[in-house]
């Protein structure tokens, strides 16, 4: 009887996963429309909807530095009919904003790891910094006169700065923004002094000359940007890409869903238009397994935990 049962529950398993989806995917983005991280998103759904012949829409649920979007997601109905492009923004906001509605590890199902972001410090086209040294320079000898831009607590943003401010030895005064576009639109007019972000939503403020690029982060260059060096080649220790976006779904939904959902995205993810398009913002895609998203989301609350602590963020409410 057991035997038989197992039986049945794996037939019933396998139709499941040949026929999803047999109706629209929702893939909620927790920030507002616009930036790079909405566009990659846009993208990827594109991609999704062609291959399963359904729509795949966006909902974007911008506030809170991404955890009003992942609450919303983390009720919905664990049936892979809602899926959320979530971040390091989880892994960080458990010690530096933790939500009483949710715990990423527990409350997800973790899906592929997308796509990294490479991230690049900006200054106003008017701003009197020509490098890095010199806003390091004029930071420790003005502690906290300078300010940066993030999309909120625990956003990409804020992490980046904070990390660099670490690994740099300075204090800047932090100005949290509910959009994108509010944000570079303030940094472009001077009244912000860096921006610290990924590289993709500012290159055509950049090419437009309303954006100063000093450095960006990896181990090479950005292709947009050739002659801007990395942090690496200046000798600060700021590291690889601070950022980086997954499809997370809650916790509960189908293995096999998991699996049609993970196998779906590795395919779009080694498409060439994806890729060439992805290089365009600034991302570098990745895929991989559940298993990898999962250990690389827990080792993340860890390596943010020690930023956050150090930089004195732990509960941190703006």
């Amino acid at each position: 009887m057991i035997v038989a049962a197992l039986a049945a529950m794996l037939v019933v398993a396998s139709a499941r996963a040949q026929t999803y989806p047999d109706h629209a995917v929702r893939l909620i983005i927790p920030f507002a429309p616009g930036g790079s991280i909405d566009t990659l998103g846009r993208i990827l759904t594109d991609k999704l909807g062609a291959i399963w012949g359904q729509s795949v829409f966006i909902e974007n649920r911008a506030g809170a530095g991404g955890t009003v979007g992942i609450a919303v997601a983390a009720q919905a109905a664990p049936d892979g009919y809602t899926i959320v492009f979530g971040g390091q923004f989880m892994a960080a906001n458990v010690t530096i904003a933790p939500s009483q509605s949710f715990d990423p590890v527990k409350n997800f199902a973790a899906v592929i790891l997308v796509a990294t972001g490479q991230d690049a410090l900006m200054v106003p086209a008017n701003s009197p910094f020509h490098s890095v040294r010199a806003v390091i320079d004029y930071a420790k000898a003005h502690p906290g006169e300078l300010t940066y831009a993030s999309l909120g607590v625990g956003s990409s943003g804020q992490l980046a700065s904070t990390l660099f401010s670490e690994v740099a030895g300075i204090t800047l005064q932090h100005v949290p923004y509910n959009s994108f576009s509010q944000a570079v639109t303030d940094v472009s007019a001077g009244r912000i002094s860096i921006w610290l972000t990924t590289l993709g939503g500012s290159i055509g403020h950049i090419q437009a000359g309303k954006l100063r690029a000093l450095a960006v982060s990896g181990p090479t260059r950005a292709a947009q940007l050739p002659d801007v060096p990395t942090f690496d080649e200046l000798g600060v220790a700021y590291g690889n890409d601070t950022s980086w976006y997954a499809l997370f779904a809650p916790a509960g939904t189908p293995r096999d869903v998991i699996a049609k959902i993970n196998a779906d995205t590795n395919r779009v993810l080694i498409d060439a238009d994806m890729t060439q398009r992805a290089t365009k913002l600034g991302f570098r895609l990745v895929g991989g397994t559940p298993d990898e998203l999962g250990t690389h989301l827990r080792s993340e609350i860890g390596k943010w935990a020690k930023v956050a602590k150090a930089a004195g963020l732990v509960g941190a409410k703006d």
